[in-house]
């Protein structure tokens, strides 16, 4: 009888949990009455031009909300769309010797994002989103030192724009 109750119970509970998720995804984006997503190329606009940013940003991106989302890429008329360009690209010496040369090196990259949501105009933005990879200044930022420097800039960068825009944080 008890075991038929707490069954009964925990199953109760389970529905009520999967049905209170509404139309969240497991990654908790809700992106509403949404099917696609459009997510324009981000010009580089920079002083300091890398010439792979925009597109590895821009795929980047792209790539994260078709893994993150159930919403289709479309080139055009997207329910979301995101467009901006990148305004910074900086490599600055962080930390000091005792000889007063540089230990570290820090690289910067700031991109401006604008967001539309047509399915919920409310939720539309425009916001910078930065963030930083510091790197050994023996080091030469370029090949797999810049892959990594982007993977961990692209990484934080995209779930800020995601809790942005289809998270609600």
């Amino acid at each position: 009888m008890l075991k038929g109750i707490l069954s009964k119970i925990t199953a109760l509970i389970a529905l009520t949990t999967i049905i209170s998720c509404g139309i969240y995804s497991f990654t908790g984006g809700d992106t509403g009455d949404a099917k696609t997503i459009q997510i324009d190329f981000f010009n580089n606009n920079a002083d300091l031009i890398e010439p792979s940013l925009s597109q590895d940003f821009t795929i980047n991106l792209q790539d994260f909300f078709i893994t993150q989302t159930n919403l289709n890429l479309v080139k055009n008329g997207g329910d979301l769309q995101f467009e901006g360009e990148i305004t910074r690209y900086t490599i600055t010496p962080m930390t000091a010797t005792a000889d007063q040369t540089a230990a570290q090196n820090r690289l910067t990259i700031e991109f401006n994002v604008r967001f539309y949501n047509r399915t919920d105009e409310t939720k539309n933005f425009e916001k910078r989103f930065s963030h930083f990879y510091d790197y050994d200044a023996n080091e030469i930022l370029q090949g797999t030192t810049l892959e990594t420097a982007f993977e961990e800039i692209f990484e934080r960068i995209n779930q800020n724009i995601f809790n942005a825009s289809v998270a609600n944080w």
